[in-house]
């Protein structure tokens, strides 16, 4: 099959392109990691190998996933952290079947819609700026309870099989003695940390995020030796006194007494009575392949409803980066998104049409809106309540079988620019997703959880575990996720190439904050596809422009029942890396 990637990448200024593979596809940057007792995937070596020697310990794929975790928040602030919010997908080898944990915290119980209106509106008076129906990033307004510990502990209570302290050791002991900042991880750095600079006044308080995340007054710079001893001194607690220290113990009390100095709502109350919760996934079946998400509050199910779309195609025919294929998978995204923006909410505080965001039938009339000739400038959000009565990261795996997708992230970048004392940790601004709009599902409401952008992935094949795992970044989540699978099921890339290959990436649609579809959209694209394809795919009426980096982060582990061995991967794009032993 003739595929349409660039194969030899282009060196740029520095005279010298890509080496060439031996064996694989030539644009692949290595072979998947091989391992038959154990796999752990991330975007950080250290944090691999932690989890590998906890699996060594007799731990669970689950004591593993914490620790890496853990070790994720302190190694790469610039994207999570236990300020934050996690989702999970976990399969069980001895019930045979997966559990989902939505570890998502609320808004803070103190402040109504209408106050957060005015509040908003003050605070764009205050610095000038004209007014936009929009929670900004920055700043106590977009701070939601964080829901990651809240995961760590449920998980661990059903799955676990060391201690909590013993999961917590190596971030622990990496918090107090340092550890080396990676390549991309000091770049998101000094571009957070300036962009929070640049917009101080939108912070309540930044002298302790300055003392916690700077080193002598500096960002800490590729190679240079990182500790947060605050952050260490957190983790001990939590590992001593488990979830109660951060949700009702001095932590809590820590947060409470931040806020209320700043001015900000988060309020022990809102951290002593939160609880994350265990829920279905659900699943659409690909090919003979079962793709599982989680249900709304996050955006999982997006990623269904394209392949739901996209399997009356044949893309194999098409050919792996043929402006065929991408123009069915473009119309896919912008389908899903549409219902995306206008149907996904939390749960608890707006009807959510789950069913027939799935139903085969709900696709069949999606995709009657796609012309392979051209895009079609009128996509919308769909009805799929007609349809309702329908039926419908980071990854480790253990010698037993477990295997666990997990992601946790701040949101935007680090995250609000807010830093309690002593803690060692961002606030999340993961409150910037709800919408101000009265009649929107997603509309901020105290208590209420925003609509939230991570999500684990997991494929089941005849009823056992084939794949877990994730794309982090943003928007890019649902159409990476499907952007891998059709890598790997109809083009018939390994684990490792799935991610390697070039992706693309789709802005403009409708946001569940509000803001309205903007025409056709923007399409980013790496350099891998061929140039005749972008060119046809303007012809077709999108408009292509070069990527800016923004492709989102990748780890995979796939399981090989014939063999019981695990393949792992990590993304090239990234600084991780995939162990297995």
């Amino acid at each position: 099959m003739v595929m349409g990637f660039v194969t030899i990448a282009e060196g740029g200024d520095s005279g010298i392109g890509a080496g060439e593979r031996y064996s694989s596809a030539p644009w692949a940057s290595r072979s998947p990691v091989l391992g038959k007792n154990g796999m752990a995937a991330s975007e950080q070596p250290l944090a691999s190998m932690a989890a590998i020697e906890i699996l060594k310990k007799g731990g669970s794929a689950v004591d593993a996933a914490i620790a890496a975790n853990a070790l994720l928040g302190l190694m790469e602030p610039v994207a999570n952290g236990i300020g934050g919010d996690c989702f999970a997908i976990v399969w069980d080898p001895a019930t045979q079947r997966l559990h989902g944990y939505n570890g998502t915290g609320p808004a803070p119980m103190g402040r109504s819609l209408a106050k957060m209106r005015a509040d908003v509106g003050h605070l764009y008076a205050r610095l000038g700026h004209p007014y936009r129906d929009h929670i900004p990033s920055l700043g106590s307004l977009s701070v939601t309870v964080p829901g990651a510990v809240d995961s760590w502990a449920a998980l661990h209570e059903r799955f676990g099989r060391l201690s909590l302290a013993e999961d917590l050791a190596p971030a622990i002991h990496y918090a107090e003695n340092g550890f080396v900042v990676t390549e991309l991880v000091a770049a998101y750095w000094k571009g957070n940390m300036a962009l929070f600079e640049k917009n101080r006044a939108m912070i309540e308080e930044f002298d302790n995020a300055r003392h916690t995340y700077l080193i002598d007054g500096h960002v800490p710079v590729h190679g240079e030796v990182f500790k947060n001893p605050d952050l260490a001194q957190t983790l001990r607690q939590i590992a001593e006194d488990g979830r109660d220290a951060f949700y009702k113990g001095a932590i809590a009390r820590s947060i409470d007494a931040y806020f209320k100095r700043i001015g900000g709502d988060l309020r022990y109350e809102d951290m002593a009575n939160f609880h994350g919760e265990w829920v279905e996934p659900q699943s659409v079946n690909y090919r003979g392949y079962d793709v599982y998400e989680l249900p709304p509050n996050g955006q999982g199910f997006a990623a269904l409803e394209m392949l739901q779309i996209l399997k009356a195609y044949d893309l194999k025919k098409m050919g792996a980066g043929s402006a065929d294929a991408l123009t069915v998978m473009l119309e896919a995204k912008r389908l899903a998104y549409e219902d995306l923006a206008k149907h996904y909410a939390d749960p608890r505080f707006a009807k959510v049409p789950m069913k027939g965001l799935l139903s085969e039938r709900y696709a069949n009339e999606r995709r009657k809106l796609i012309n392979l000739s051209r895009a079609n400038p009128e996509i919308g959000p769909g009805d799929p309540w007609l349809f309702e009565g329908d039926t419908t990261n980071f990854a480790v795996a253990d010698a037993n079988g477990m295997m666990v997708s997990m992601i946790q992230s701040n949101y935007r970048g680090m995250g609000s620019g807010l830093v309690a004392d002593n803690l060692g940790f961002m606030f999340q601004d993961r409150g910037e997703l709800f919408s101000l709009k009265d009649d929107a599902a997603n509309v901020y409401a105290p208590g209420k959880r925003p609509f939230h952008t991570i999500i684990p992935g997991f494929v089941t094949k005849d009823g056992r575990p084939w794949l877990a795992f994730g794309v982090m970044g943003g928007d890019m989540q649902a159409q990476g996720h499907v952007q891998v699978l059709v890598n790997m099921i109809d083009f018939g890339m390994t684990v490792q190439q799935a991610g390697d290959a070039a992706r693309w990436r789709h802005y403009g649609s409708a946001e569940p904050t509000g803001e309205p579809r903007q025409g056709v959209g923007i399409v980013e694209m790496e350099t891998g596809f061929l140039p005749e394809v972008k060119d046809e795919l303007t012809r077709r009426g999108y408009k292509i422009v070069p990527g800016t980096g923004a492709f989102g982060g990748y780890e995979a582990i796939q399981y090989d029942h014939h063999t019981g061995v695990y393949w792992g991967a990590a993304e090239m794009r990234k600084d991780g890396a995939a162990i297995g032993y």
